[in-house]
């Protein structure tokens, strides 16, 4: 797994997370699931971040997901 596929699962697992976390504290349960999830989007873009010399700049996150995208579709 390269940096950008990393940074983009990350990103985009975090993002998801937050939905989670606002269901769990609504209904009064614990956000176990979405706890694991901000662990794992977390860690994931991170080692992203430590990965990549230089580190990633906040314009090259579009890129990376652009990268990541056309490399599936195509």
């Amino acid at each position: 797994m390269d940096a950008d596929l990393a940074l983009v699962l990350g990103v985009v697992l975090l993002v998801f997370s937050v939905p989670s976390i606002m269901s769990a504290f609504s209904e009064g349960r614990a956000p176990r699931v979405a706890a694991f999830t901000i662990i794992l989007g977390g860690t994931m873009t991170i080692w992203a971040l430590s990965q990549k010399p230089g580190g990633f700049d906040i314009m090259e996150i579009p890129e990376a997901f652009v990268r990541v995208v056309a490399r599936i579709t195509s």
